[in-house]
This record gives structure tokens, C-alpha cells and sequence, in this order.
């Protein structure tokens, strides 16, 4: 009826009605009901991959830990998710409902990486690798120093990082041991030369096979600081090289940093990286907040991948 809403039923199979209801909703009256939030949510799966930002490392001592990676929660196909587990379930998710989205930075000198959230899910960010104590734990634990034990990953997300070396000399060598990677524990130093950093995982999510959230390299140094045995390398998936001047984890990886004899030479984390994908049926129609975002197509699949910042989104139907 012309200036009423006599809401009635979607399709062609609906009851007698009365006069006061056509039995038929007009676009009018459907938009009324969404934006009422009235209109039926729509329920799917979206896989996902969540990775934390990397640890950095730093101190000044002759023996330093690389920094772990960030936690790797990932759903996609048979991938594996952190630490050697299986993938976890799809995340299912309703149209009209609001989800948060954070992207870890990367962790600063001597700074454990930023976690990484999806909904409820929530990946830690990376352990600090260190000149002194225990490796920082996290989403991969980071590296021990010269005298030291890695730090413990997260159950799940990561591995723990290696442990150091002291030669029990006062001229060295020192080293300190390798961050934890997504799949590949932190080398430990029993050589003098420092641990490698772990190797991370391989995703297919995008459509491309990328290698995330490899751990940083340890240094070895000697009593003057910066002559010792071979660094240690960065682990696969863009884990920072130890060194003079070391290396940083590389950006939307979640790598970590690699070690250096002191904290301004020391490698920072990687910032970590939020994937979505899900059927093309559907589409991201609001976001909030300081989110950067790119959307590509992958065959019947929309792919979104979130770069940076914080906020939540909306899904809709297309």
C-alpha cells in the first residue's frame, strides 16, 4: 500500500494475505529492514591468516639474541598454522556484524612485536631477542644471549628461540642465539658462531606462495665486540641477518630482527599482516578506524589483505 509498510514475504510461495499486507516486499520496505537491523543476518566462513609483528633485538654485549617472530594463526587449506600445528577451522562470520581488525607493528629495539587480531582470534607478537637473562618470550620466542636460554613461543602460533654461547674466555667468542620462527625453532650456538633464526611458513592465501615470519639471526662477537665467529642468518620469510649493522624483519612478514653488539646497530621487528579470504558473494561494506587495506580477486574468491593500523569492518552481501 502506497505511504504504509505492509511488510509481507520474499518470493513467489507466500499465504493468502489480508488487505493489509501485499505479500510482496517493496525495495523500500527491504532497505527499511536493513537499516532497522531487522533484516535476516547471512551467516559464512572466511579463511583467515593472522600473523603478530616481529621482536626486535638490542643491548649492548658481545653475544646477542635475535629477535622471534610474530604469532601465525592460519586457516587456508591444508597450510599448517604456527609451530608445526594443523590449520585451524574457517572463521564464520555474519553479515551486519561488526569485527575487529588489528595489524602488530613490528617490535622496536629491545620491544616484543604488537599482537595481531581477527575477531576472537588473536596472534602474539614476537619475542625480544636480548644481550643479557632469558630470550623474550612471545608469538616465537627470541633469542638467548652469550650465557642465556631463548625465550618461549606460543603454543600454536610459534617456536621457542635458541639459546647462546659464552666460551667461559674473557676474549671471546660470544654468540647469542637465533629467534624462534613460525615453523623452524631459533638455532642455538654451541660454536661460537651465532644461531640462525627459524625458518617460517609458506601461505598460498593470496593466490601466490609467500614465506612469512622467519626469526632473527644471532650475534657473535668477540672482547672487542664485533670480531667473533660467522652471525647468524635470518630464518626464511624474511627474518633479519645479525650484524655489524643487522637487519631488520621484513614489513607484513612478522619477522623478526637480527642481533648486533649494540642496540643502535640491532635489527627491529617486521609489522605483522591480517589476510582475509572469503566467497565473492560477499563484500567488506564498512570499516572504522586506521585501517589500510588492499583487495584483490582470486579466481571466485575476494582476498583483503590489512597492512596497517586498527578498527573494525562490516560485511555485507553483494
Amino acid at each position: 500500500m502506497a505511504g504504509s509498510n505492509s511488510y509481507g514475504f520474499v518470493g513467489g510461495d507466500y499465504p493468502t494475505q489480508d488487505t493489509e499486507n501485499s505479500g510482496v516486499l517493496s525495495v523500500q520496505e527491504i532497505l527499511q529492514l536493513k537499516n532497522e537491523a531487522q533484516f535476516q543476518e547471512v551467516e559464512f566462513d572466511t579463511e583467515f591468516l593472522v600473523i603478530a609483528g616481529g621482536g626486535g633485538s638490542g643491548g649492548s654485549a658481545y653475544g646477542v639474541g635475535g629477535g622471534g617472530a610474530g604469532g601465525y594463526l592460519s586457516s587456508y587449506l591444508t597450510e599448517a598454522s604456527g609451530g608445526g600445528s594443523s590449520n585451524l577451522a574457517a572463521q564464520s562470520v555474519k553479515t551486519g556484524q561488526s569485527y575487529a581488525i588489528e595489524v602488530g607493528s613490528g617490535g622496536a629495539l629491545s620491544t616484543q612485536g604488537g599482537n595481531s587480531i581477527f575477531g576472537s582470534l588473536e596472534a602474539f607478537g614476537g619475542g625480544v631477542g636480548v644481550a643479557g637473562g632469558t630470550g623474550g618470550a612471545g608469538g616465537s620466542g627470541g633469542g638467548g644471549p652469550r650465557n642465556g636460554n631463548g625465550g618461549g613461543g606460543t603454543i600454536n602460533q610459534g617456536t621457542n628461540g635458541g639459546s647462546g654461547y659464552d666460551s667461559g674466555s674473557g676474549g671471546g667468542p660470544f654468540a647469542g642465539g637465533g629467534g624462534g620462527g613460525s615453523t623452524g625453532t631459533g638455532g642455538s650456538s654451541n660454536t661460537g658462531n651465532g644461531g640462525n633464526g627459524g625458518n617460517g611458513t609458506a601461505s598460498s592465501i593470496t593466490g601466490t606462495s609467500i614465506t612469512r615470519a622467519g626469526g632473527g639471526g644471532g650475534f657473535s662477537g668477540d672482547g672487542s665486540g664485533v670480531a667473533g665467529y660467522g652471525h647468524g642468518s635470518g630464518g626464511s620469510g624474511g627474518g633479519g641477518n645479525a650484524g655489524n649493522s643487522a637487519g631488520s624483519g621484513t614489513v607484513n612478514t612478522g619477522s623478526g630482527g637480527g642481533g648486533s653488539y649494540t642496540n643502535n646497530n640491532a635489527g627491529t621487528g617486521g609489522s605483522g599482516i591480517v589476510i582475509l579470504r572469503f566467497s565473492n558473494a560477499y563484500y567488506i561494506s564498512s570499516e572504522t578506524g586506521t585501517l589500510i587495506k588492499t583487495t584483490t580477486a582470486d579466481g571466485s574468491d575476494t582476498v583483503v589483505q590489512f597492512t596497517s593500523g586498527t578498527g573494525t569492518i562490516v560485511f555485507d552481501e553483494v
